[in-house]
């Protein structure tokens, strides 16, 4: 009887102990559970914490490399103090030197968005592809910084000559190096923002975005400051032509400097590698899935969310752009306003976002991307309903306008730092600057669009229709954001036992 009793008491402990180890071998350690018979009369259990079964456990530090981060920015630095320059200089050498009406300066100032339709995707692509001795996405940074830093010198010395000597062959040349300038920026946008989620774990993403923005925003005050100094308006009112020469140079040189400094410090494949080993350890960040033949693909969900995720891109970025292209025309005709009423309230929009990119990607960890941006579309729109009513309502720019700019800004960071991460998170590994041209391709397609149907609404119906336009196609976002299903990562969803993760040696 008391045989009998043992050998069932000992089932007994063998069942209960197995039911232990399965039910905890994913979180924290794995209990093997030892029957020793003392005596007909004794037994016991005893723990064993060196398993050996599995190896020893090893808590994984899923953390930000904030300094890293900020180096690989450096390219993204870069590529804002150009475009601000462009967008800003361009336009006044275009009109007051070629003398060029403002339709065929626009025509060539849309250029650059018609032209990354294309390239982004395509050199996106193509880097994927690459494989060189300093990585997928460095030889697009370095030669393109290389060429564009030579050519946009260029453009300075074209514009002098044209203005001391008006010639077609000039202005021809000076299309052409335009043209080439324009390329050779398009060749490392999207190789230069892959390199980020090349080198971040995807939970980490969103943080690592918000660095990244705030580091092109550093890049964008650079040029504002050296635009300051440079070119007060003591040295410029009055004077028959400009010379642009110094600034296209200080900034190619700004240009250079970040990339060396980038090129120097990150070493592409091994960073790469070191983030490839531990995603391969968590196979459950990757949703591509094996299709039989040893090659990943996506599931159809996971493309369809996708689809959803681009489209609002589109919207969002069409009811955003639409705004801050026509806003100073805009409150010059409904307001009176002039340019400095309407550049402040941009400035301030600005500002906003700036000091909002590290919160909002540590609240995007915490609650989700998708919720944080959905938070931020519906803060975006109800500012944009508030901006009709206060610019109707108010003949001139009254403190309040300052707040609701600051949130936008707000709200546009909560989408723009989570949006790229989602993009990238559904990808291969294989595939991130794919899919970083995916996203450039669906932004700029709405910045080419969105200058032009709200400025054909504006002129048809009324200016006061800017802001209803733009809260719509916002608010469309919303819509197609609710049938976005993946993407989303939260790096601290895990609490307490769950935050340790089993690894083998």
């Amino acid at each position: 009887m008391q045989e009998g009793c043992r050998i069932v008491w000992k089932m007994f402990i063998i069942r209960v102990g197995m039911r232990f180890r399965s039910s905890i071998s994913s979180k924290v350690f794995v209990c093997d559970v030892k029957i020793v018979d003392i005596s007909r009369n004794q037994c016991y259990n005893r723990i064993n914490y060196r398993s050996q079964l599995r190896p020893k456990v090893r808590r994984i530090a899923v953390k930000l490399n904030s300094r890293r981060t900020i180096l690989v920015g450096l390219a993204f630095l870069s590529i804002c103090t150009f475009w601000q320059m462009y967008d800003s200089v361009m336009t006044l050498i275009l009109t007051d030197t070629f003398k060029l009406n403002e339709t065929f300066a626009g025509a060539i100032m849309a250029a650059d968005n018609v032209l990354a339709l294309f390239l982004l995707p395509f050199f996106g692509a193509l880097s994927d592809k690459t494989s060189t001795r300093i990585g997928r996405r460095m030889p697009f940074i370095v030669g393109g910084t290389a060429a564009a830093a030579i050519l946009m010198n260029l453009i300075p010395l074209l514009d002098d000559r044209y203005a001391a000597s008006p010639s077609t062959g000039t202005l021809v040349l000076f299309i052409i190096v335009l043209g080439l300038l324009l390329v050779s920026m398009g060749t490392y946008r999207s190789p230069a923002v892959a390199l980020m989620p090349d080198v971040t774990p995807k939970p980490l993403r969103s943080r690592a975005n918000a660095i990244i923005n705030l580091m092109g925003a550093v890049g964008g005050i650079l040029y504002l400051g050296l635009a300051a100094v440079l070119y007060p308006a003591s040295k410029t009112k009055g004077v028959e032509h400009v010379s642009y020469r110094p600034l296209f140079f200080i900034v190619s040189m700004i240009m250079v400097v970040a990339v060396v400094v980038l090129y120097l410090t990150i070493k592409e494949p091994k960073l790469e590698a070191e983030n490839q080993k531990l995603e391969a350890a968590h196979p459950q960040w990757n949703l591509a899935t094996d299709d039989g033949t040893g090659h990943e693909v996506l599931p159809a969900p996971v493309k369809r969310s996708l689809s959803f995720l681009l489209v609002s891109i589109s919207l969002w970025f069409i009811g955003y752009n639409g705004v801050t292209t026509w806003f100073t025309k805009y409150v010059e005709a409904v307001m009176g306003e002039g340019l400095g009423g309407a550049s402040t309230c941009l400035l301030v929009a600005t500002a906003g976002a700036i000091v909002s990119y590290i919160p909002i990607g540590a609240l995007a960890a915490k609650i989700g991307r998708k919720r944080t941006i959905q938070c931020g579309i519906v803060l975006l729109a109800a500012c944009f309903m508030l901006g009709y009513v206060l610019t109707t309502t108010y003949s001139s720019i009254q403190p309040i306008m300052y707040v609701v700019f600051a949130l936008v800004g707000l709200a546009w960071a909560a989408i723009n730092v989570n949006s790229l991460p989602m993009v990238v998170e559904m990808c291969r590994g294989s595939d991130i600057g794919k899919f970083t041209g995916y996203y450039y391709t669906f932004s700029m397609a709405a910045q080419v669009v969105t200058p032009i149907v709200a400025g054909s609404l504006m002129r048809a119906i009324d200016y006061r229709v800017l802001f209803p336009y733009a809260a719509l196609f916002v608010a469309l976002s919303f819509v197609t954001m609710c049938f976005v299903k993946h993407g989303d990562a939260k790096a601290e969803a895990k609490k307490g036992l769950e935050a340790f993760e089993d690894m083998d040696n």
